[in-house]
Formats: structure tokens, sequence, C-alpha cells
């Protein structure tokens, strides 16, 4: 969510008028998000947003000091669709169980939580809401139609990692749809409008480039915390690629294309002035290795690797022990 969509909310709270947000503000209730779940959407959003408060400002509050500090956190969302079940639901016989209370008192919910379990809500809340407030923000979020009567979602109070794919290859064009299914923010650049364009990439942010080349490339800005997947039409044009990613400094790089492809390119780019110690941070080939060749294959391992790297960019060696041994793998 957009910190002045939370800040507008917050004054209109205390002016004691009921805020407005859409499905603009809070994607989590759009059409494309709620795939047809006939419990959740834009009506149940304006539901929920019609049962707020001035109670609820510390909850908002939360969630703009979250923002200011970079707090992996969420403002999550219970819906109440049938209040009488949400109470009386109990636990089955596979999960964990949580007592004899249900939905706590069967009424929607905003409420604030984090990595670190702090939740912020402004009306007690039962165990089985805990489990499922946690759940929608920082899990699999498999569980949100597990108990009668309500669903769950959340919006992150971060921003998505911004992945730039360089070359609007076949591959890319698989890479983009899977990477912004998954939440990244994708970047598509290329020189050609027959490979870049529109109906290849419905999803992504597009960059034309003049000159029948990658040359502008380098007149553009990365940030550190971005990742680049080299994906030139042919390799042409991967040193240039290369080079840019790693004069600025991008948090991740990887390139496809085979060893003797990529051996032509790491002398090219070392001649150009990058040190052996920046090449060997190009991952090469890009992707996770398990016999991926087609270029939705392809797509797979590399979104696959994109999402591990998040994962360990996000979370600390203790939280990724912790969530390993929870899945059993340690």
């Amino acid at each position: 969510m957009k910190r002045e969509t939370i800040e507008a909310v917050i004054e209109d709270l205390r002016a004691g008028k009921t805020p407005t947000l859409t499905v603009e503000d809070v994607p989590a209730f759009s059409e494309e998000a709620t795939a047809g779940d006939p419990h959740i959407g834009p009506e149940a959003l304006a539901a929920l947003v019609a049962t707020l408060t001035e109670a609820d400002i510390p909850t908002f509050e939360r969630a703009l000091r979250a923002m200011d500090e970079g707090d992996l956190a969420w403002l999550g969302f219970k819906v109440v669709y049938d209040p009488m079940a949400a109470v009386g639901n109990v636990d089955n016989e596979v999960t964990k169980k949580y007592g004899e209370a249900g939905s706590a008192d069967g009424r929607p919910l905003v409420f604030f939580c984090n990595d670190a379990k702090e939740i912020v809500a402004s009306r007690e809340v039962s165990p089985r809401d805990v489990f499922q407030m946690k759940d929608v923000t920082r899990g699999p979020s498999m569980h949100n139609d597990q108990f009668d009567g309500l669903t769950w979602a959340s919006e992150p109070l971060f921003g998505k990692v911004r992945v730039w794919l360089l070359g609007a290859s076949d591959a890319a064009v698989e890479v983009a749809r899977l990477a912004d299914h998954v939440g990244f923010h994708v970047v598509a650049v290329d020189y050609d409008p027959a490979f870049l364009n529109e109906e290849r990439f419905p999803e992504a942010e597009r960059i034309m480039l003049h000159g029948g080349n990658f040359d502008e490339l380098a007149n553009m800005p990365a940030r550190p915390e971005d990742y680049v997947c080299v994906l030139t039409r042919g390799h042409m044009f991967d040193p240039e690629s290369c080079i840019w990613a790693l004069q600025n400094g991008v948090h991740y790089v990887g390139m496809m294309g085979c060893a003797g492809k990529n051996s032509t390119v790491h002398d090219l780019v070392v001649n150009a002035g990058i040190s052996e110690a920046d090449w060997e941070r190009v991952k090469r080939p890009i992707g996770l290795k398990f016999g991926a060749k087609t270029p939705a294959e392809l797509a797979i391992a590399i979104v696959g690797e994109l999402v591990d790297v998040r994962y360990r960019q996000r979370y600390s060696d203790v939280a990724q022990a912790k969530h390993e041994a929870s899945l059993g793998r340690e």
C-alpha cells in the first residue's frame, strides 16, 4: 500500500468520516487477486472499510511507522461473510488446535502484523485469529479459508523487488509473466518493438532503447537492491548488460548461456574494466538446476532462483533456519 493512502485513512478517521479505499489502493481485493472467490472482492472491501472507526487509527499509525523503519510488515484484512459460522467454527483433525473459541466476535477487522509477530488491532482477537493473521501475512496463506464464515487478505507495507529483464527474448516473455505473478516489479528492456511490446509483455514496465543496440542502457540508473536477468536475443548484448549491472552494483545478476559463450562474455566484460571479483558475482548460467530447456521451463528455473534470492535477502539466517525446521527440512 502507498503511504499517502494510509495517511488519508487516518485523516478521515480522525475527522469522523468513513475512509474511501478502492481495489487500486488495496489490490488484494481486486478481481485478479481474488480469482472469482465469492467471499472477497470490491464489495467486501467496501463493507470492511465501513466498519472502521477512530479505534482503528493506532493500527494504521503502526503501519506508517513500519514503512518508515523499513520493517517487513503487512496490513491484514479479516473478511467475515457469515458471523455465526465464524464464531462457531471448530478445529479439524489435522492442524494444530486453537481451543474452543472461534473467530472472536465474528466481525470484520483491519490489523497490522510484522515478521516479528507483533499484531496491532482495534479489538481483542482469539488464538485462532492470531494463527490466521500470522499465516496470511508471512506464510503461504494456505489457511485463508480453513474455517467457515470468514476469509483473509493482506497487503505488504514494503515495496516490490525490481527485476530488470535485459532482452525481450522468448525466455524473457515467460520470466516476465511468472515473476509478476509472484510479486516482482518487472522491467523489460530491448530496442526492437517487434519483440518488446504490450502483447508480449503486458504485465511489465517496458523501456524501449534506440539505435538498434543497448548503448542507451549506460544512461539508465539501477538501484543496489535491484535484480538483473541477462536474457538478450542471441546473446548479442550480454556483455553490455553484465557491465551495466555490475557497474550499478545490483544485488543479483544472472546470465543465460553455455560455458563457451560465457567465457567469451567474460573476456569482453573484463577487457571493459570490470574486475574478476565483480565478474564472479554473475550467476551463470542463471536459474536453478533441474534440466530446464524450453522458455517456459527456463522461466520456472529463473524465477525460482529469484524467489530464493529474495527470501535470503529478506530473512536472517536464524529466521531461515526456523522456517526450514518448521517444514522438516533441517
